[in-house]
């Protein structure tokens, strides 16, 4: 179905990125991975999704809280991979603290990274998908895209605010082949939520399927993560043929949490 298509995918070295990314190789999709992590690792997981898929997989290192890095990343990917026609921004960061404690840096950073790099991002491929009629731009909110929880006011901020930018770039490409729309998952399985589990079973004494399960039941009325495998199948759904008029949804997966 994507076969010859090039995909950027922003924050691809693990978790959900990594699965979006994967499932796009698998439809003979180039790729071009961005992320943190160790250089050894990354290059492993590169190499083998060319070898596996038979297609090109290009990595860069930018860094999502500069826009200079953002644009180099589009532009480099355009000059080894061929011209984007998908672009998922995936790259996110998160802080938890009241509102009074809230670190500046850590609200600067979590804006620049969540929200700011995706205006960069869709910014520098727009005009190629406009010239040749295709494009396709999948933004990962989070259930706090829709709805707030306390103490995380630098990332519900920035998620309100992707969900308005998928809205506009929606709009303003409605009649240009090109569709956009937000993702927007509730609790997923990720190794960050695993760590955050952990934590809280060390903090509360509890074993971690009773932390798992208080986690869960806080938010979602389905006690059941979401799999980063079925975040990339919606992402390649969004891309299909199916869903060219799809555009300017926010699409929950997220056990019922949003539905409350």
């Amino acid at each position: 179905m994507l076969k010859g298509k090039t995909a950027v995918v922003t924050g691809s070295t693990g978790g959900i990125g990594l699965s979006i990314a994967t499932a796009f190789a698998a439809q003979q999709c180039n790729v071009r991975l961005n992320g943190f992590g160790d250089k050894a690792e990354i290059e492993n997981i590169r190499k083998n999704l060319a070898e596996d898929h038979g297609v090109k997989i290009g990595y860069s290192a930018a860094d999502m809280s500069k826009p200079a890095d953002v644009r180099d990343l589009i532009a480099d990917a355009q000059r080894e991979l061929g011209p984007v026609d998908i672009l998922v921004n995936n790259a996110g960061i998160q802080h938890v603290a009241p509102l009074e404690d809230f670190p500046d840096d850590k609200w600067d950073a979590i804006i620049a990274i969540n929200l700011s790099a995706a205006f960069h991002a869709t910014k520098a491929v727009l005009r190629g998908m406009k010239e040749r009629k295709w494009g396709r731009i999948i933004n990962t909110a989070s259930s706090h895209g829709l709805v707030a929880s306390p103490e995380k006011v630098g990332y519900v901020t920035a998620k309100h605010g992707l969900v308005g930018f998928t809205k506009v770039v929606a709009l303003e490409t409605a009649n240009s082949g090109i569709t956009c729309n937000a993702i927007c998952p509730g609790w997923v399985l990720t190794p960050l939520v695993q760590k955050q589990i952990a934590d809280r079973a060390k903090a509360e004494s509890i074993p971690v399927e009773k932390a798992q399960a208080d986690l869960l039941r806080e938010k979602q009325p389905m006690l059941k993560f979401t799999a980063p495998e079925q975040i990339a199948d919606l992402a390649v759904f969004l891309c299909s043929d199916s869903a060219a008029t799809i555009t300017g949804a926010s699409l929950p997966i997220d056990g019922g949490w949003t539905a409350q």
